[in-house]
C-alpha cells in the first residue's frame, strides 16, 4: 500500500511539473495565427518602405560602428515575416505559401544587398569596423541562436499573450546587419566579407525557418488539403538536407575557430612565460594563422641576444607544449630593418616608446642644466657684488659665495645651504652681521644665507 501511495505522489508531481510547460491553453486558434503570419509576408506599401529604411539605418550603424544604431535597424527590419511564413508553409504543407514566402524573401535579400552596396559605394567612410568584422565569422553558436530565436518567435506569434518577444528575437537573430555587411563586401569587392556575411544571414534564416516548421508540427497545426503527397515529401527532404548541410558547415567553422583561439591563447602564454631575459624585454608579440600556417612574431628590445641559438631553444620549447610547426619570427631592437618595421603593425608602438624615452631623458638633461646654471650664477655673484661690499662694508676685504649640499650622518636629513665666506680686517659685531645678512639675502635672492667670517684654512689670494 505504501508503494502505491508513493507511486501516486510521484505521478501527481510529474503531472504538476509538466503542466507548467503545457502551452495548448495559451495558443490562439490556428486560423488567427496563420492570418497574422500571412499578413507579414508581403513587402508592399509600408512594409517595403520600412525595409528600405532599415537597410540604410543598418548601413549607417555599420559605417559608424554604432551599436545602438545597429540594434535599431534590427528592431525595424521586417525580414522575419517571410521566413516564418516559409516555416509555416512547410509545416502545414501549403506549397503556395512556401512559394510566396520564398519569392518575398528573395526580393528582400536582393534589394537589401543592392541598397547597402550603393550606400557603401558612395559613402566616404568605410574601414571594416569591428561591428562589421564580427558579422563575417559564422559558427555553430549562430545556429543555436537562430534556432532558439525562431522557436521563441513562432511561440510568441501563436500564443495569446504575445508580450515583447519578437523585438528580442529580431535583435538576437540579427538578420539585417549581415545583409548590409555583404553589401559592403560587394561594394568594396572583398569576397571574404560578402561570402561570410551572406552565409551568416542564410544560417540565421534557415534555422528560424526550421524552428518555425518544427514548432508548427509540435503545436499540432492542421495541414491544408493537398493531394500531391510526393511533392510535399520532396520539399521536406530538401529542407532537411539544407538544414543538415548548414549544421555541418557551421560545425566545421566552429572547430576551426576554436582551434584558432586555442592556438592564440597557448602561443601568448608561451611568449609571456618563456621569452623572459634579464636585460631584454618583449616590446610586442603577435600570434596569428595565415593560409593554414601558424605564426608567432616577437619583437625584443634591450641587450641583443644570439638569434640562432635563441631561435633553436625557443623552437624546442614550442615542440614540448604542442605548438610544433609554428613559425617563430624574432626581431631585436634597433637591428630591425626598414622592411621589418614596415611589416610590423606594432612599429608605431616601438616609435612611441622610443620617443617617450628620448623626451624623458631630455627633460632630465634640461633639469640638470638648470641646476648647474643656478649653482654657477650664485657662485659668480661674489665677483659682481664685490665693489658694492667694499663701499658698504669697508672692513671686508674678500667675499666668496657657494651652494653646498649638507647631509646628516645620523638621519636622512639633507638640504642645500647657501654659504658666504667673508675675509674681514676684524670680526663683525652683531649689528654688522645682521646688516650684511639682510643685504646679501636681498641682493642675491637667496634665503637663508649662512655667513662665515674669517674661516680658518681659506687660501685668500694675497693674504
Amino acid at each position: 500500500m505504501s508503494n502505491l501511495k508513493f507511486t501516486q505522489k510521484v505521478g501527481i508531481f510529474w503531472k504538476d511539473l509538466l503542466s507548467y510547460f503545457n502551452v495548448k491553453e495559451d495558443l490562439e486558434p490556428q486560423a488567427d495565427t496563420e492570418e497574422s503570419i500571412r499578413s507579414g509576408i508581403s513587402f508592399k506599401g509600408s512594409q517595403l518602405l520600412t525595409l528600405i529604411f532599415a537597410i540604410f539605418i543598418a548601413s549607417l550603424g555599420l559605417n559608424t560602428n554604432s551599436v545602438p544604431v545597429i540594434i535599431g535597424a534590427m528592431l525595424i527590419s521586417p525580414l522575419m515575416g517571410p521566413i516564418i511564413g516559409m516555416g509555416l508553409g512547410v509545416g502545414i504543407q501549403d506549397i503556395a505559401l512556401v512559394r510566396r514566402s520564398l519569392k518575398n524573401i528573395s526580393a528582400a535579400v536582393i534589394g537589401s544587398l543592392l541598397a547597402s552596396a550603393i550606400y557603401f559605394t558612395i559613402s566616404p567612410l568605410y574601414d571594416g569596423a569591428s561591428q562589421l568584422l564580427a558579422r563575417t565569422s559564422p559558427s555553430i553558436y549562430d545556429v543555436f541562436v537562430a534556432l532558439f530565436g525562431g522557436a521563441a518567435g513562432i511561440l510568441s506569434i501563436a500564443s495569446k499573450n504575445k508580450g515583447q518577444v519578437l523585438p528580442g528575437v529580431a535583435i538576437a537573430t540579427s538578420l539585417m546587419p549581415p545583409l548590409c555587411t555583404a553589401g559592403y563586401g560587394l561594394a568594396t569587392m572583398q569576397m571574404h566579407f560578402f561570402l561570410g556575411a551572406l552565409y551568416l544571414f542564410f544560417t540565421n534564416m534557415i534555422f528560424i525557418f526550421f524552428a518555425t516548421w518544427i514548432g508548427v508540427k509540435l503545436m499540432g497545426f492542421h495541414k491544408v488539403v493537398y493531394q500531391n503527397e510526393k511533392r510535399a515529401r520532396r520539399i521536406h527532404a530538401i529542407a532537411y538536407s539544407i538544414v543538415a548541410a548548414t549544421v555541418g558547415v557551421s560545425i566545421y567553422l566552429t572547430v576551426v575557430m576554436v582551434g584558432h583561439n586555442i592556438f592564440i591563447e597557448k602561443a601568448a602564454a608561451f611568449v609571456e612565460k618563456e621569452v623572459v631575459f634579464p636585460n631584454t624585454q618583449v616590446l610586442s608579440h603577435k600570434e596569428f594563422i595565415q593560409k593554414g600556417k601558424r605564426y608567432i612574431d616577437v619583437t625584443l628590445i634591450g641587450e641583443a641576444l644570439p638569434k640562432d641559438s635563441l631561435q633553436l631553444a625557443l623552437m624546442n620549447k614550442l615542440d614540448s607544449i604542442g605548438l610544433g610547426g609554428t613559425i617563430l619570427q624574432i626581431k631585436q631592437g634597433f637591428s630591425l630593418t626598414k622592411a621589418d618595421m614596415d611589416a610590423d603593425r606594432n612599429s608605431e608602438e616601438f616609435y612611441r616608446m622610443m620617443q617617450t624615452e628620448i623626451s624623458r631623458r631630455q627633460t632630465t638633461i634640461d633639469s640638470l642644466r638648470g641646476v648647474i646654471a643656478s649653482q654657477g650664477r650664485f657662485a659668480n655673484e661674489a665677483a659682481r657684488i664685490a665693489p658694492e661690499i667694499k663701499v658698504l662694508f669697508p672692513n671686508i676685504r674678500d667675499i666668496a659665495c657657494a651652494s653646498i649640499l649638507a647631509s646628516s650622518t645620523d638621519s636622512l636629513w639633507s638640504d642645500t645651504l647657501n654659504i658666504v665666506l667673508v675675509n674681514a680686517k676684524a670680526s663683525l659685531n652683531a649689528t654688522e652681521m645682521k646688516k650684511l645678512r639682510d643685504y646679501l639675502e636681498v641682493r642675491l635672492g637667496k634665503k637663508p644665507i649662512e655667513i662665515s667670517v674669517n674661516p680658518a684654512g681659506i687660501p685668500w689670494r694675497g693674504r
